[in-house]
Order: structure tokens, then sequence, then C-alpha cells
């Protein structure tokens, strides 16, 4: 069965709680709000104003955990610096989820991580979660959508080194040493996914990507190539798998000639391959139905 992936190419508050209320679920509880806040220096992350409205209506908290790399939100103080400069603390509760502990959470099948992901603590103080991604390149997972802002985004400091790293270490500063196995470090990804899914249920999370600001490179990135290509528009889905591989899709088959240096960074880093994995673990189908909201 194909699984539906709502679209609009207006990029508005409004549109974006059109698209949401689309999905026909409702988030219940304390609802976490997965953004990537964005390295300063950098400008493509998702603008507190444009995302205000919908974090509001679901009265979500906005989540982060720090970085593996070097960088302003590689810990939780310079984190708070970054969250409150780029305006996302004037709209909503914000929470660095792995600012005070992280926690294991369990895997079940994949082959890369002995069982285990390692998230921020914080995460088991939620009821459901928006994953709200950019959508945008990537420097090392060639893209970077709903998969990577679940798997690499709610996974602590320790965590997104043992991703990196393929699971053979949990050291921020030692995991850099180990990035040669690309396509295990796109399966990690995929398989912190199907823990998140797990954990959570899959009845509680819905994805959203916005596809503007298509930059090769990633909000993480302090001095971000300047997009190539025109904004694309907002997808919805309550599968995560066919939002990426369909945000994927659309830029490979885009008539927009700006897409080349975007392509080629997919291409280049395998990108597919962490959908193709996703799919595999039974968490979401490459197969898709596009309902565009008039």
């Amino acid at each position: 069965m194909k699984s539906k992936v709502y679209f609009t190419k207006e990029i508005t508050p409004e549109s974006l709680i059109r698209i949401y209320e689309a999905l026909g679920v409702e988030l219940k509880g304390k609802v976490a709000v997965k953004i990537s806040t964005g390295e300063p220096g950098g400008h493509n992350f998702l603008n507190p104003l444009l995302i205000k409205d919908l974090v509001h209506k679901l009265n979500g908290t906005i989540v982060e955990c720090c970085t593996a790399y070097g960088g302003k939100r590689d810990k939780a103080k310079s984190h708070w610096k970054t969250i409150r400069d780029h305006g996302f603390a004037d709209i909503a509760p914000c929470d660095i989820m792995d600012e005070e502990a992280d926690m294991q959470i369990p895997i079940n099948g994949g082959k890369h991580l002995d069982g285990y992901n390692v998230v921020g603590a914080h995460l088991q103080n939620y009821d459901s979660m928006l994953m709200l991604s950019h959508f945008k390149g990537h420097v090392m997972g060639g893209f970077g959508g709903a998969l990577k802002n679940m798997s690499i985004g709610v996974a602590s400091k320790k965590g997104k080194a043992r991703l990196h790293s393929v699971g053979k270490t949990d050291n921020a500063k030692l995991c850099w040493l180990h990035t040669k196995d690309q396509d295990g470090f796109l399966e990690c990804m995929a398989e912190a996914c199907k823990s998140v899914i797990d954990y959570m249920g899959s009845e509680n999370i819905v994805y959203i990507n916005v596809a503007n600001r298509l930059s090769i490179d990633c909000d993480c990135d302090s001095n971000p190539h300047e997009p190539e290509m025109a904004d694309i528009g907002i997808f919805a889905s309550l599968d995560p798998v066919a939002i990426d591989q369909c945000c994927y899709d659309q830029i490979i088959n885009s008539s927009d000639e700006g897409k080349a240096s975007l392509v080629e960074r997919m291409e280049s880093r395998h990108a597919i391959h962490t959908v193709e994995w996703a799919a595999e673990l039974g968490i979401g189908s490459r197969e898709y139905e596009i309902v565009e909201l008039n």
C-alpha cells in the first residue's frame, strides 16, 4: 500500500498548520517538536516565525540535543545561547534533551549498534513528537530530512558519536577517526530511527519536511553554501520513509537547472541508502502517493 505524502507549494505559517491538519491526527500529551536549531553563522535553519503558530497549536516544546562536532552547540551552555540568539526561545519552551543525561533505548533488528541507541534522557518526558525537518543537503549523509532529524537529531552527544563511527566509539572526539564505512553510517541512522519509533510508538510521531533554502550543506554548517535551486514547498506524512523518498525524488526529477550540485551531493554520498535501509527495517514504505493541497 502506498503511503500518503501531503504537499503544498506555499511556505507560510498558515500552510504549515494546514498541512499538519491534513494528516488527520492529533498529537497527544506533552508534544516534542524536533527541529535543528542551526549552527551560528548559518542562516538556512527553519525561521522561528514560520513554525511559531504550529508549535503553539500543539502546545509544543522545541527539543534538540548537543552536537558531536566542535562548534557552538556541542555544550549545553553555548547551545542555549544559540537557541536564544536564533529566536527559538522567544516562540516556545525549549529543551536540550541530553543536557543532564542520556539513556539507552533498544533497537529491534539492525546489525551495527549492538541492539541499542543512545538518546537524550529527556525524551522520556514526551508523549508524542512532531519531526519538523528542514530538507536540504548534508556533507556526510547526502541529505537531511525526517530520517536524519530523528536519528542524529534525537541522539545524544554520545549517541551521535556511535552513529557516525558505526558503533565503534561513543567518544565525540574519536568518532571522526571512524567515518570510512559510509553505507554503515547510513544504515546506523536508519536503525536509530527504528529505535525512536519503537520507543515513542509510530502512532505518536508525524513528519513534516520544509524544502526551502535548498543548500548542499546542512544547518549544522556554520558557513553553508548558498542554495542554487528554488524552494519546492512543504511535505507531510505519517511515514518517514515515504516523505524522505518523496523529497529526494522531487529534487532528482526537478527541471530546475540549479539542482545539479545538490544531486551530486546526494548521489556521491549514496544518500538514498538511508531510505532503503529504513524500508528494509520495516519502518515505512518507499511507495507513496502525493496529495497536493489546494
